[in-house]
């Protein structure tokens, strides 16, 4: 085995010998053969032997002497590899935060039915906020957004403070995490999409803000767990944002497509505009109930081409038919790009005919006695009338 001399220090014993001659003692073939190595010195004629005690390290010691050096560069790798996830976490918390008070804002004005402050885009703006695509199955895509964007936040603060907010385990809150993000980096992709194809040449800034929280949410997290993360750990995460992503796409395309606007529908056939003539007679309650419509300023809006509109004016006859106010919303017929008419935008539309009676908006045809209590008037007040 090969040895090492680490400390040599100077032994208290010493030998002194009166004669000149050449000492017997000689040095030990090994100095780690004894503990202890003579020094021969020699003082005013007189030969001192000091003997010198000498510490030997095997290879396994300085192994671990070494180990220990590396240790330290060891820590303080550690220290920045956790200080930097942490780091990232806090970001994604924030970010999350700045997301929730958006969407919670888009929220609060979707279901208070008010239009929202677009310091940039105008009414194109309000067009995108309030069009077909800011609903998914029912539910407004904004409270959607602002579920998404309060977990993160939670989450992020959650791993940020080392477990200390919730009892989670750190390795099922990353998971949720990198699930969450993926989720909203797809949706922000396929909107993104929408946005150039559907409304090209119109801006929406709180839209392309969420888009831009939501990409850098996903690719802080994805840069935080391929550092953390081992291989196989990174390809069941790789596998499950793919899953995720599949089921986010096919998602709202379903929706969407079950949910797509007539008008976008029917771009794909081009049909011109044609008038229909409503040749049934008005009865008297049929003219009273429309003069009295006309004088509250209700509003019927139709298409040419829906046959429940049709059939709602045959209702009412055409004498009482031509005293409706009555709006079309595609008075240019339709064709590829063909967009319904602003005033119909403005009611915000969901299908044909809609009726607007004292700034409520009610889809589908309705009979005379809902259309009188809704306009607040008896029908048999106007029945006595005529």
């Amino acid at each position: 085995m090969t040895m090492m001399t680490s400390f040599i220090s100077m032994s208290s014993l010493t030998f002194h010998t009166p004669f000149h001659g050449t000492p017997l003692l000689s040095h030990p073939p090994s100095l780690c053969a004894t503990p202890f190595r003579p020094l021969l010195k020699t003082r005013r004629g007189v030969r001192e032997f000091k003997l010198l005690r000498v510490n030997c390290l095997s290879d396994q010691s300085e192994d671990a002497a070494e180990s220990k050096l590396e240790t330290p560069s060891l820590s303080s790798s550690m220290i920045r590899d956790d200080y930097t996830e942490n780091s990232a976490f806090k970001w994604c918390a924030a970010l999350g935060g700045l997301g929730f008070l958006e969407t919670s804002y888009l929220t609060y004005l979707k279901f208070t039915n008010s239009e929202a402050f677009c310091p940039v885009g105008g009414t194109t703006c309000t067009t995108i906020l309030n069009s077909d695509f800011s609903v998914v199955f029912g539910v407004p895509l904004p409270l959607v957004g602002m579920l998404a964007y309060g977990l993160v936040a939670i989450l992020g603060l959650q791993l940020g403070a080392n477990g200390k907010l919730l009892n989670i385990e750190r390795s099922d809150a990353q998971m949720v995490l990198s699930g969450t993000t993926t989720a909203m980096g797809v949706a922000s992709a396929y909107f993104l999409y929408i946005l150039s194809t559907r409304f090209a040449g119109e801006s929406c800034l709180y839209c392309l803000s969420s888009i831009a929280l939501s990409f850098s949410l996903f690719f802080i997290t994805i840069k935080v767990f391929s550092l953390s993360l081992g291989s196989q750990k990174i390809q069941k995460t790789v596998g499950l944002q793919l899953c995720i992503a599949s089921l986010v796409v096919f998602a709202l395309s379903r929706s969407y497509n079950a949910a797509e606007p007539a008008s976008t529908r029917l771009s794909e056939t081009e049909i011109p505009y044609f008038t229909t003539e409503v040749k049934t007679k008005s009865s008297p309650l049929a003219i009273s109930l429309a003069r009295h419509l006309h004088s509250i300023g209700a509003k019927l809006y139709g298409a040419f081409w829906c046959s429940h509109c049709f059939e709602q004016k045959e209702m009412f006859g055409h004498e009482a038919a031509k005293l409706l106010d009555y709006v079309e919303c595609f008075p240019d017929g339709v064709r590829e790009g063909t967009k319904i008419a602003e005033a119909c935008t403005e009611v915000k539309i969901e299908g044909f005919p809609t009726w607007v009676i004292n700034g409520q908006v009610l889809s589908e045809e309705k009979g005379f006695s809902e259309l009188a209590q809704l306009s607040g008037i008896n029908l048999e007040d106007l029945s006595q009338s005529k």
